[in-house]
């Protein structure tokens, strides 16, 4: 690793290129690498060397997508002047810290987003990893893939499925080829990942191509019990949307999916998540092989799984209609029960049987102490504790009535945790626990 430096930027000199980091708040940060290329309903291809600085651009890259109010309401608005608008968003960014010697091999965490895979991307405010970098004396990288119509929806040669997950594996083979110019690991790279990412990663774990590309696996609160039986809601959604093609606007597809999605009656809670990986498709295996291969890999990944205390009181206690006409205590059996199907009993028995087969897994639930909140333990509680970043967090009403002091005193406590697992591959009955959290070694 090569750097020339002064008060504001430096200059990484790797194989790949000299890119450009911004030196910020005690890191560095490298960011919108561009990993791979893409056509519309194509495989993503690796993208070449540049011969010329490699600079970050003004705007963060997006995929086209549809703004959700809920998540505006809950997590923050989104300054839309922020992001520019890209069909191919094979994207990535570098955080490390701006103190380190030559040639140090740090623990590299790279995040995959969540947004029910059709929404987000790998560089929001509300997951910059600053705080934790500093703290830990980490690295970590965030990855921007494809979505929705143009990354989890296909089945037919035309339209391909799994192109967002292809997305990342190219991603991960950039940083297992580059990381080690920006003094990260290559033979310690941990995938961190909160809801569809986390879902995402637990099918990385089962993978054609995938063989050393990543070490460890931390998944929270993936939706794992909306899974199994999708292979017709899939089909019918792909035949729905068959006038889209590699000609169609964009901006057009985004806005006339939603006119198509699947119904919640015909296919109960899984038309919550219309997009998703797809089994029986390249890289994955058929569904009724996925227990076995899950099994298969419990050799070659140390795995930290669990779930928020009321995962689904980030929809239920949002819902007018069920605020308006059930009573208190309907809606919380409703979200205990919820929770459990899709969250809880899922994660648990993956563990369980991952342990089964000779795994190193722990299991985790986080539920906040704070009973002036209104959702204490749903669905992104965890982000804030993890992330911090107070100003990304600042209008969040997820957080209502929950004091900055409490979420940073635990989420200090909470990344050390991380950081440690991500390190060593296991969690030291010594180290010191935040309220927040219930962990045990399974």
């Amino acid at each position: 690793m090569t750097l020339h430096n002064n008060n504001a930027t430096y200059l990484f000199e790797t194989s790949f290129g000299k890119v450009l980091g911004l030196k910020e708040k005690g890191i560095i940060k490298a960011k919108s690498i561009r990993y791979a290329h893409s056509e519309r309903f194509k495989k993503p291809i690796p993208a070449s060397a540049s011969t010329s600085e490699i600079l970050f651009s003004e705007k963060t890259p997006v995929c086209p997508q549809n703004i959700s109010p809920l998540l505006e309401k809950m997590i923050g608005k989104i300054n839309l002047d922020d992001f520019e608008i890209d069909e191919s968003p094979q994207y990535l960014s570098v955080f490390r810290p701006d103190h380190f010697t030559e040639n140090e091999k740090l623990p590299v965490i790279v995040w995959i987003h969540g947004g029910s895979y059709e929404l987000g991307c790998g560089d929001l405010s509300t997951a910059d990893p600053t705080d934790w970098v500093r703290e830990e004396n980490i690295i970590i990288v965030t990855v921007s893939y494809r979505l929705g119509m143009f990354g989890f929806l296909g089945g037919t040669e035309e339209k391909p499925a799994n192109l967002g997950l292809f997305d990342i594996i190219e991603g991960l083979r950039w940083i297992k080829k580059h990381i080690l110019y920006f003094g990260g690991n290559p033979e310690n790279i941990t995938l961190f990942g909160q809801s569809s990412g986390g879902d995402a990663i637990a099918d990385l774990m089962i993978s054609d191509g995938v063989e050393g590309l990543f070490h460890r696996a931390i998944i929270h609160s993936a939706p794992l019990g909306l899974k199994k039986n999708r292979e017709k809601m899939s089909s019918e959604f792909l035949t729905k949307t068959a006038d889209v093609t590699a000609d169609s606007d964009a901006f057009e597809v985004v806005q006339n999916y939603r006119n198509h999605r699947p119904s919640f009656f015909k296919y109960g809670l899984k038309a919550a998540m219309p997009f998703a990986t797809q089994y029986g498709f390249p890289p994955l295996c058929r569904e009724s092989e996925v227990e076995e291969q899950w099994k298969k890999s419990a050799g070659k990944y140390d795995v930290l799984i669990g779930i928020n205390d009321e995962e689904t009181a980030f929809y239920l206690r949002t819902s007018e209609t069920m605020n308006r006409f059930l009573p208190i205590k309907i809606i919380n059996k409703t979200i205990r029960t919820t929770t459990e199907i899709i969250y809880g009993k899922p994660a648990k028995d993956f563990a369980e049987n991952f342990a089964d087969a000779g795994g190193n897994v722990y299991l985790f639930r986080i539920h906040p102490r704070f009973t002036s909140n209104h959702f204490m333990g749903a669905h992104a509680i965890d982000l804030p504790f993890i992330f911090g970043n107070e100003n990304g967090w600042k209008n969040a009403g997820i957080l209502n009535n929950i004091p900055w002091k409490y979420i940073d005193e635990n989420g200090k406590k909470l990344r050390a945790l991380w950081a440690e697992f991500a390190t060593e591959g296991k969690i030291s009955d010594l180290s010191d626990r935040p309220e927040i959290l219930e962990l045990r070694k399974v």
